[in-house]
């Protein structure tokens, strides 16, 4: 499938970033490079610390004959293109989704909201190259993400969801402890969301679990089930990781400056 606008849009903080920068509190090999497999860091608490900079996991080089898309050698993993990639079956659609996203497929993907800028929703923006930043304070995660300045926020200081939710892109998110991992319930969603560049839909009905687990000081690991009764028969489970990205920094990627691809683009 060719995924009009992907690597331009996407391509840009791969490179560039802050250099010979020496991240603290690393663990370190005797010639000083960084020991991913070092035991994960504890709060004061004895939680995991789930604090660091992140990028998706398990990518593959972007391959234009095998792909059908014009593009450099840009890491991506599978899940960005398809957030059911490895799951055994495929996607369980309710009829009108798998209409809609054959829709989408033959229109190219042109409707994405990521390609004209919105948000990098979640859980979809587990699978993005962009680095992110998680801070871990006593009640909550903050997710700092690279593209157009954007952030999340996870609760686990015992709130429960409001009365009125506004519809959100990633929705409301409150969490829990079950040992060392972090439960996290999504809902509040948006009516018009996209689950990957294929255009796997995730309407306001969707309750999205997210069990946030790292096994060590390099990984994480999310598994992800989807409960959106209004465009899957049933609930499903993926799994998608992220590796620590150390000794550097995030920088601006504002999607709309100086972009020249939107006006060019058409079904």
């Amino acid at each position: 499938m060719r995924i009009p606008g992907l690597v331009l849009l996407i391509s840009a903080p791969l490179m560039g970033q802050w250099l010979h920068l020496t991240t603290p509190g690393v663990p370190r090999h005797p010639d000083g490079s960084p020991d991913l497999t070092a035991p994960a860091p504890k709060t004061a608490g004895g939680k995991p610390d789930f604090s660091g900079m992140w990028v998706a996991r398990d990518e593959l080089p972007c391959n234009a004959k095998e792909r059908g898309v014009q593009c450099t050698e840009l890491p991506l993993t599978p899940q960005v293109v398809n957030i059911a990639a490895g799951l055994k079956g495929g996607l369980p659609y309710q009829p009108w989704a798998a209409d809609l996203v054959k829709k989408r497929r033959a229109d190219l993907g042109v409707g994405d909201p990521h390609t004209h800028c919105m948000p990098p929703n979640y859980p979809r923006a587990w699978a993005f190259p962009e680095n992110q930043k998680i801070i871990q304070l006593p009640g909550s995660l903050v997710v700092l993400h690279e593209f157009n300045a954007s952030y999340r926020q996870i609760f686990f200081d015992g709130r429960g969801f409001p009365d009125d939710m506004t519809p959100a892109w990633s929705g409301y998110s409150v969490a829990h402890w079950e040992g060392n991992t972090l439960v996290v319930e999504s809902r509040g969603f948006r009516d018009d969301g996209w689950l990957d560049t294929t255009g796997n839909p995730l309407t306001d009905a969707a309750r999205v679990i997210e069990r946030i687990r790292r096994p060590n000081f390099g990984s994480l690991e999310i598994e992800i089930t989807v409960n959106d009764p209004k465009a899957y028969t049933t609930p499903w489970t993926v799994t998608m990781h992220q590796k620590a990205v150390v000794d550097t920094e995030m920088l601006d990627l504002m999607c709309l400056e100086n972009n020249k691809d939107l006006a060019h683009m058409k079904p």
